[in-house]
């Protein structure tokens, strides 16, 4: 593969990031309400680049070779987030900026700094020359907790407010909630097919 494929990967994913957020201000203004639409917004997008990483295996595995490159692209999906996550990370920062008192709870800065730190983790990972500095076994370990997590995160954030406020706020979750819970079940369900096959007897 292209060396140069990670990196237009990540410029795409970035240039996207930054054009919604930049929309969402332009629209909603820059005060805090608008900064708070512009990170519903990335995150939404950074969610849709991270969810073929963490899912795309669990897909070929359950639905057979016709979604093996889908489960190539995981390296390019990963960075591609990371790349977006800039953009949401940058809303935050100028949120706590604008904002008078903290505007988010503490267990949610928590949620959400932890989540930086393992898709920081992940990104590295997921550079060659980098990973092959670290042992097979815990390069699968840092990834497994790393990607895991931030699927959590993905779920916590979208299943605290899809019932509160209108039929449209609760549209525009749903399908994300979806996901977000659809994603765990294809991977627990890939485990198990691969156990039972792992398990039949030869011949």
């Amino acid at each position: 593969m292209d060396r140069s494929t990670p990196g237009i990967w990540m410029g795409a994913a970035f240039a996207v990031a930054l054009a919604l957020a930049l929309m969402t201000l332009v629209i909603q203004g820059t005060g805090p309400e608008g900064v708070r639409m512009g990170l519903r917004v990335t995150a939404r997008w950074a969610f849709l680049l991270f969810w073929p990483a963490y899912a795309g295996g669990a897909i070929a595995t359950l639905f057979g070779p016709g979604f093996q490159t889908l489960a190539r692209r995981g390296r390019e999906f990963t960075l591609a987030f990371a790349a977006a996550l800039l953009v949401h990370g940058g809303l935050v920062v100028w949120l706590f900026h604008l904002s008078v008192r903290p505007p988010v709870s503490n267990r949610t800065l928590i949620i959400f700094g932890t989540g930086l730190i393992w898709a920081s983790l992940l990104a590295l990972l997921s550079i060659r020359s980098l990973s092959g500095m670290l042992p097979s076994r815990i390069q699968w370990i840092v990834s497994t907790v790393a990607i895991e997590y931030l699927a959590l995160a993905f779920l916590f954030d979208f299943a605290r407010n899809p019932f509160r406020g209108s039929l449209l706020n609760l549209v525009a979750y749903l399908p994300f909630l979806f996901l977000a819970v659809a994603g765990p079940v294809l991977r627990v369900a890939a485990l198990a097919w691969r156990w039972s096959q792992a398990r039949r007897p030869a011949g």
